[in-house]
């Protein structure tokens, strides 16, 4: 039985299933915004949530000097690359701030429709609370 297992393997052992994610979730911090399959979109969902809630207690830790530990969980989730260390710098200075106010629902999955090639189900996956779309707005 499948009980209490939410775990979506999207065929693939567990070690390439993390580095997937790890490094998807690093893409969505820098590019704000990427197309994959709606699977490993809905995969991600949970993963890039997390880190933004991370982040969201950074900015209330600034007070008691916690906040370096926040910046340290997202490391061990995110790894230790260049890519990472921009993606956490990334994460904490601008994604968190902008989602500040909102109490969950951080990123929003678009449906694109079919892959040409193989019929694959393909989707967006942004920041509901992108500073880009901030930026747009004020002008």
């Amino acid at each position: 039985m499948r009980h209490r297992r939410k775990t979506v393997k999207l065929q693939r052992k567990t070690a390439h299933r993390d580095a997937m994610l790890t490094n998807q979730a690093c893409s969505l911090i820098e590019h704000r915004q990427i197309k994959t399959t709606l699977a490993k979109a809905k995969a991600l969902r949970p993963i890039a949530e997390r880190l933004v809630t991370l982040g969201k207690r950074a900015l209330t830790a600034e007070e008691t000097k916690d906040a370096i530990h926040y910046r340290r969980l997202a490391f061990a989730k995110l790894g230790s690359s260049t890519l990472a260390q921009r993606s956490v710098k990334t994460l904490f200075d601008t994604i968190a701030p902008a989602s500040a106010e909102r109490q969950g629902g951080y990123t929003r999955i678009t449906k694109l429709g079919q892959r040409f090639s193989d019929s694959a189900p393909m989707a967006y996956i942004e920041w509901v609370d992108s500073p880009r779309e901030s930026s747009a707005n004020a002008e």
